[in-house]
């Protein structure tokens, strides 16, 4: 998850700067949170070091009404700095203003706003004007800035953009949320038909990437629904996901969410053709090894096609001794023994005497 995070982190530090995203490209291998405070305090430098035009220019919208203010807005300032000096003034008086200018003056000044100042500003807003302005950024492809406001509009709001909204913008939209801890009530707010339906274009779709960032910023329960309504897709449409991650390297978001599957859906993702791919397989142990994930990756390796199983085995037989102990202890923590000791089995006599000799398997209850 951390990788999608900061992917999506970097894309939006990049539009925030007006760059290319690909000059910003390397900001997502970087801890998530760090790119995140990064981006906070380039918000701050951008937006609270203001030229001192911009307090005389909010200060003298308060002295005509808010439709000459909008006027003004409008022919004088132009989308970019219209949001600046909204950024400048009180939201209430922000509000009195934006709702007298035009939904598509309004939703292109949108991407510049000062993204604090948007909860005191929607809050403010009249919903029939928020709905506007939400589905006319949907239409301008302007996900970012969707991903801004989203988690700040009322429930009310969101029951009346989301079937104006195509899935694939949800998908979008979602992997760029500024507030992950709305996502949840979001997709109650779908219900179970959209939410397999936004599960469904992710596949046709090759959005992948993005559903698997929704998944593992929404509820456990929410998880495993996503995880079912992935796995239910047809073998044509579910097999690139598996190429997506190894492609990547999102190991450690998918795995989570196999673990979650019943025994007919675990088998249904263990029959696919891309774990049939020796280089896909041995691309995920030592993935596997980085996040400490075995205990969500052994139930799947158990229900794999025994070819695919010894090219796990032999890949993880390959591994150091330290390696190899600190999967032993993950099994001995989880009692997981059952899982892998088949998997032992399929290795060569030389990595089984390894792994018998390991402190960690020494130790294991008899």
């Amino acid at each position: 998850m951390d990788k999608l995070r900061g992917r999506a982190e970097a894309q939006k530090t990049a539009r925030l700067l007006d760059v290319e995203p690909d000059a910003l490209a390397f900001l997502g291998e970087l801890p998530a949170e760090d790119v995140r405070r990064f981006r906070a305090d380039c918000v701050a430098t951008l937006h609270d070091r203001a030229p001192d035009m911009l307090d005389r220019i909010a200060s003298a919208t308060k002295l005509v009404p808010a439709g000459v203010a909008a006027a003004i807005s409008q022919k004088a300032l132009g989308p970019r700095l219209a949001a600046a000096v909204a950024g400048r003034l009180e939201p209430a008086r922000a509000a009195d203003i934006i709702e007298k200018l035009p939904v598509s003056f309004t939703a292109e000044s949108c991407a510049h706003l000062d993204p604090r100042r948007i909860s005191g500003i929607v809050d403010r807003l009249d919903e029939d004007l928020l709905v506007r302005i939400a589905v006319a950024l949907a239409e301008r492809e302007d996900h970012i800035t969707m991903g801004r406001f989203v988690g700040h509009l009322r429930d009310s709001a969101l029951g009346r953009i989301l079937p104006q909204v195509a899935d694939a913008v949800v998908l979008r939209t979602g992997f760029l949320i500024d507030v992950p801890e709305r996502l949840g009530h979001i997709v109650e707010l779908m219900g179970e038909e959209r939410l397999a339906g936004v599960i469904g274009t992710a596949a046709a779709d090759g959005l992948w990437a993005e559903a698997l960032a929704v998944a593992g910023m929404v509820t456990g329960e929410q998880r495993g629904r996503i995880a079912s309504l992935a796995a239910a897709q047809p073998p044509e449409r579910l097999d690139p996901l598996v190429v997506t991650v190894a492609g990547q390297g999102l190991w450690e978001s998918l795995l989570p969410l196999v673990a979650l599957l019943g025994p007919e859906e675990l088998r249904t993702v263990a029959g696919l053709p891309s774990l049939r791919d020796p280089d896909v397989l041995g691309g995920v142990v030592p993935a596997v090894v980085a996040t400490g994930l075995w205990g969500e990756f052994l139930p799947l390796v158990e229900v794999l096609p025994e070819g695919s199983r010894r090219v796990v085995a032999a890949r993880a037989a390959a591994l150091s001794d330290a390696e190899l102990d600190a999967l032993v202890r993950e099994v001995g923590k989880r009692d997981l023994w059952e899982l892998v000791l088949p998997l032992v089995e399929l290795m060569d006599d030389e990595a089984k005497v390894r792994i018998f000799a390991l402190p960690a398997f020494e130790e294991r209850p008899s």
